[in-house]
């Protein structure tokens, strides 16, 4: 069971996937958002520093603990 817009109770079947299909077509309706600004991201250093071979033997360590 579902509450539709006009807040009555929805129990058929049929309805409630057409409930849903309306509700998440518009919940993921990407296309339909106007203003989005798109960021392009590029860090000048890495996001993730890399491991010396000290750090990876320890963390390869713990793992096979």
């Amino acid at each position: 069971m579902v509450w539709d817009e006009k807040i009555d109770l929805v129990t058929d079947c049929h309805s409630i996937l057409a409930w849903r299909w309306n509700h998440f077509s518009q919940l993921l309706n990407v296309l339909a958002v106007g203003n989005v600004n798109e960021t392009e991201i590029n860090p000048t250093e890495p996001l993730v520093p890399e491991l010396s071979a000290f750090e990876f033997e320890v963390a390869i360590e713990k793992l096979q603990r």
